[in-house]
């Protein structure tokens, strides 16, 4: 038993995750919804990730801000939201080009009976006011990351100003070097965790399987196909960005697709952090840079969601029997980025988004609900590619700071 566990350890994770796929598939197709009985493994995984993303985020947060100028942190800083804004912009534009010229949803109708309770659309406005929390506690609790992010920033700075100040540098370098012994015990916990990921995506994957079926699949196969269409296009113009900043594709990946493949299995970018940060640092990405990008990008950069808005929206037009005009498209493009910044960590984001979008573009709240039955699907593609995004961004920013120093 002993040679057994010390061979898990020993192989490579990504290999324990391609393993773990391969039975849960198995199990899913072989047992059907008996599958489900695996689910509380699947909620354990979640559970772990969600448990240790709050000191990771605020820890090596601070621990970055600490290695770096403030100066050259809001000069990452504006790169990384410059970068967020622009590739969500190109999605939404890739999405409704491949959906134009695949038309998905065409012949299909509606039977009037579809119905979906949407929760409120908080707005970009309540969002960005949320980035500042009112309660330090409830920032943590409530697993606000923006706000998590921003009481990581302040503390980070006060404690560098302290190390700076001759008066209470001693105490600034003691705070420092508990936090930085706090950090380390922290990635110490997240290996732990990283060695029970291949458990959980197996338990996830054949709950998913067993229970979703082929039926939902079939019904909307035209939707899903062209939605990944619109994913791959995206991930293809990815290792473009790469190539231009002269990065080799391959190495990336290798290092990339161990967050992407928990990303696709769990359906969150912020349950992935935890993954996506270790890849971060396998990558050799400077640590003050992809403490702050990656956190910031699960929580506001959602290049695949944006690419679902623009799909769904095509498809809603193409059901009703009323394609889009180059000025609906236009405005898809402009609030679905807008939406997809303004529901920001909020439960069932992507239907608030396509609502938001629907609603200004004048397509049926039905077709919310028709595309809610293949939410798992469309869900576990999208959260790919916006983890893939975040990584990309943070890759890319990252040369660009080594060329400056």
């Amino acid at each position: 038993m002993n040679k057994i566990w010390k061979g898990y350890l020993q192989t490579s994770l990504i290999k324990k995750i391609t393993v773990a796929l391969i039975i849960g598939v198995l199990i899913g197709l072989i047992f059907g919804e008996g599958a489900a009985v695996l689910a509380p493994f699947g909620d354990l995984l979640m559970r772990l990730l969600k448990f240790i993303i709050v000191p990771l985020i605020l820890l090596t947060l601070i621990v970055g801000v600490n290695q770096t100028s403030v100066g050259g942190l809001g000069r990452m800083g504006g790169k990384v939201f410059l970068y967020y804004l622009g590739t969500s912009a190109l999605a939404i534009i890739v999405g409704v080009t491949v959906a134009s010229l695949l038309n998905p949803g065409k012949g299909m109708t509606l039977d009037g009976n579809e119905s979906v309770e949407v929760p409120e659309n908080p707005g970009v406005t309540s969002v960005l006011l949320n980035i500042v929390p009112d309660n330090i506690l409830t920032a943590f609790t409530e697993m606000n990351l923006l706000g998590i992010i921003f009481t990581a920033l302040v503390f980070g700075i006060a404690i560098s100003h302290l190390r700076s100040s001759s008066a209470y540098n001693d105490i600034g370098n003691s705070l420092y070097k508990g936090i930085e012994g706090l950090n380390e015990a922290t990635l110490t916990v997240m290996k732990g965790i990283l060695q029970y990921v291949p458990i959980g995506i197996l338990a996830i994957v054949a709950e998913i399987v067993g229970t979703q079926g082929a039926e939902t699949l079939g019904s909307l196969g035209t939707f899903i196909l062209v939605l990944y269409v619109g994913l791959l296009v995206q991930l293809a113009l990815y290792i473009l960005v790469l190539l231009v900043t002269k990065q080799r594709p391959l190495p990336f990946f290798k290092e990339a697709r161990t967050p992407m493949i928990t990303a696709f299995v769990t359906q969150s970018s912020s349950g992935t952090l935890p993954v996506t940060l270790n890849a971060a640092q396998a990558l050799g990405l400077k640590k003050n840079l992809y403490g702050f990008s990656l956190p910031l990008g699960a929580t506001i950069n959602m290049d695949g969601a944006a690419i679902r808005i623009a799909v769904s929206a095509v498809f809603a037009a193409n059901v009703v029997g009323d394609p889009l005009s180059f000025a609906a498209i236009l405005q898809v493009v402009i609030v679905g980025t807008l939406a997809s910044v303004g529901t920001a960590g909020v439960p069932g984001a992507g239907i608030i988004m396509i609502a938001t979008v629907f609603s200004q573009v004048g397509l049926p709240m039905e077709a919310v609900a028709l595309l809610a039955a293949v939410d798992v699907f469309v869900g576990m593609g999208a959260t790919a590619l916006n983890v893939t995004g975040d990584l990309v961004g943070t890759s890319v920013i990252n040369k660009t700071e080594k060329r400056k120093a």
